[in-house]
């Protein structure tokens, strides 16, 4: 007879773990600007195959670029884009999208919107509207519409990330679970039926995932470039969906699938 015990196989590491992890290699290398792969692994007592595989998916998602032994920042586009510079980005798109949206707040709704340059030019279309409360952790979205008779505007209270104009942290996240809204408008950094809405921020994740759960409905806001991207971690699952905005380059095949899912698909 034998007396070798069985060995016990690994177990999967939880999801939560690995892209908290990610999420903070990426600070990591932008803060440094550049890591090592026997650095990282020492850092989070990982193995340096763990932190390979990690570097790996960073840069295939673009969010890090590998070198010998490490890797660098992604350039020459950083994570967060400036604000000003992803505004210009399909202004147009984005301004048919941003109508479109304004059009399904109906006088006396509560709505939120998040800090996308998508939601600023939704916001743009509120004026004239009636009874609306409007929370938001925008400060672009709530300085644009501040003084427009008629909203009530709330701009959560936290850490402002100049880059994003937007404002996140666990201040922002309480006082969502404290509320209800009737629809949640947000944008994301890449939209997949598998991963659904993602973003490349982890504090902007959280955020997310507190306006989301506050809302009846979540109303997407995004343009032809963000179909079929995939971001650091999801915000809003597929199943929490209720309609996506979008323009008319959007791919044609993703759309019909998301229909199928029994997500309204508006084309603009």
């Amino acid at each position: 007879m034998k007396n070798e015990s069985k060995r016990k196989k690994p177990q999967p590491e939880p999801d939560l773990f690995r892209e908290e992890r990610r999420q903070q290699i990426v600070r990591v290398a932008e803060n440094q600007q550049r890591v090592t792969v026997n650095g990282l692994a020492e850092l989070f007592a990982v193995s340096p195959v763990t932190i390979r595989t990690d570097l790996a998916w960073l840069e295939k998602h673009g969010l890090l670029r590998r070198t010998h032994g490490g890797a660098v920042p992604a350039l020459p586009q950083r994570v967060d884009l400036a604000f000003a510079a992803r505004e210009q980005a399909q202004q147009n798109e984005k301004e048919r999208i941003g109508a479109a949206a304004a059009s399904l707040i109906h006088n006396g709704e509560s709505v939120a919107l998040d800090a996308s340059t998508t939601a600023l030019h939704l916001a743009r279309n509120l004026r004239g509207a009636k009874e609306i409360t409007v929370i938001t952790n925008g400060i672009r979205v709530a300085e644009e519409i501040a003084n427009y008779p008629g909203l009530t505007v709330m701009l959560v209270g936290g850490l402002i990330r100049p880059a994003a104009m937007s404002v996140v942290g666990t201040w922002s996240e309480t006082l969502l679970k404290q509320i209800n809204i009737g629809k949640a408008f947000v944008g994301a950094k890449g939209f997949t039926l598998t991963e659904g809405l993602t973003d490349v921020d982890g504090e902007e994740v959280k955020l997310k995932q507190a306006l989301v759960a506050a809302a009846r409905e979540v109303i997407v806001i995004i343009d032809h470039t963000k179909w079929g991207q995939v971001g650091l971690a999801t915000f809003c699952p597929i199943e929490r969906i209720d309609y996506i905005i979008t323009d008319r380059a959007a791919p044609k095949d993703l759309v019909q699938k998301a229909r199928h899912r029994g997500i309204e698909v508006m084309l603009v």
